[in-house]
């Protein structure tokens, strides 16, 4: 039967590359949107991940229902422990301790309202390498009444490197603490809104601000992205974890979990958009195959051969033609997809930023696999009902399609 099929795809040659061609372009579309969408996702959540949460964050048990509006009153205590836990891990490239506070920056005129870090500044310049540098230097361990400034920041107060600065916060005890400054450096990162409140300044200031001998997280730079929630998990059961909340990089970042789940909805409806394109312009070949050899099919059930061997002979044919097509799709899709990533696309910011990107399309195995069987199964699909009719077409009647 394998046989059978085989040639008799080959004797309607002009038809089957019709068939061909279609199932092709669908696969290849779907490769093509899959990888870009892949690439969108990834390249965002690097950003995000480089620039501001890292992979993994640890924070005192409490601090996301009651400590954001007041950090400082949710310390972690000695975090040298827990960092010597997860130097252990093979995993873990590399922990760093973060203070985050609330107050006020006063250029010497006016002020703003911003949401401010206390940083290890060399390890920080590891992890962000996706945070750009707009004005000056970044931060040094060596400082410590520098500060590093976000764009937005630096646009309200008009604010540039050398400029002085005053910061006031609330410490632990509530009571209100200043500390005079100077910016070495403007930062844009991927978030708009970050970029307007954010400021970073070294841990030592930061705890001489507040007053404070605790950090309030801390985050976790992995050698791999993939392994997050395998580590997540990991801290979950250690002994000493349970005082701690610990966030991924997706918890961490509600936008980002909100965009990948939003793209994941528009491909699987794009999926089934060229389903049904692929199966109206299959069905419509198929149909038309069927009908022209009717005849051919009543000679074989005259011979013997059931029905259900007609039937399973025309899927058969489809499988292959959706095998061969699939193939096809798959090397087409994956040759733009590398020529497109060599050239790159231009893009505009994307919302909630004010800097554009170059996209690539990403071609992973699964979204080669996903397309592939999307374009065998609407090729299949196509041909159950004209297989159907020819098979429960009487006999008599298909033979007389033969004079």
């Amino acid at each position: 039967m394998l046989r059978l099929a085989f040639r008799n795809n080959l004797r309607h040659w002009l038809r089957t590359a019709m068939t061909l061609a279609a199932v092709a372009f669908g696969v290849a579309a779907l490769i093509l949107s899959a990888g870009f969408v892949q690439d969108m996702l990834f390249q965002l959540g690097e950003a995000l991940v480089h620039s501001q949460s890292g992979h993994i964050q640890l924070f005192r048990r409490g601090y996301f229902e009651h400590g954001t509006r007041s950090p400082e009153r949710y310390g972690v205590a000695h975090p040298e422990a827990v960092q010597a836990s997860l130097a252990a891990m093979p995993q873990v490239a590399e922990t760093m301790t973060r203070l985050s506070f609330a107050g006020m920056l006063n250029n010497g005129r006016t002020d703003l309202p911003i949401v401010g870090e206390g940083i290890e500044p060399d390890k920080e310049q590891r992890l962000g390498t996706y945070l750009m540098l707009r004005a000056g230097r970044q931060l040094q361990d060596s400082d410590r009444y520098a500060v590093l400034v976000g764009a937005g920041v630096a646009r309200s107060l008009k604010l540039k490197p050398g400029s002085r600065i005053t910061l006031l916060a609330s410490t632990a005890a509530g009571a209100t603490n200043s500390l005079d400054g100077e910016v070495v450096g403007v930062f844009q990162t991927f978030s708009k809104v970050y970029d307007a409140h954010a400021i970073k300044i070294p841990l030592v200031a930061a705890k001489e601000l507040l007053n404070a001998a605790e950090v309030t997280n801390i985050v976790v730079r992995l050698q791999r992205t993939e392994d997050t929630q395998a580590v997540a998990q990991e801290l979950r059961e250690l002994p000493g974890a349970g005082g701690l909340e610990i966030k991924t990089r997706i918890e961490l970042n509600e936008f980002y979990e909100k965009t990948v789940t939003f793209y994941r909805q528009l491909f699987g409806a794009l999926e089934v958009i060229v389903l049904v394109v692929v199966l109206l312009g299959v069905a419509n070949s198929v149909s038309m195959s069927v009908f022209e050899r009717i005849g051919e099919f009543g000679t074989l059930m005259s011979l013997g051969n059931r029905r259900r061997y007609v039937f399973r002979l025309i899927l058969l044919e489809n499988l292959l033609l959706g095998i061969a097509g699939a193939g096809i799709g798959v090397l087409v899709g994956t040759a733009l997809a590398w020529l497109i990533s060599a050239i790159g696309i231009s893009m505009p910011p994307p919302p909630n930023a004010d800097v554009g990107y170059t996209a690539h399309i990403l071609v992973a195995g699964s979204s080669l696999l996903a397309a592939a069987a999307t374009g065998i199964s609407a090729t299949v699909l196509a041909a159950i009902l004209p297989a159907r009719r020819a098979a429960r077409t009487p006999v008599v009647d298909a033979l007389r399609q033969n004079y």
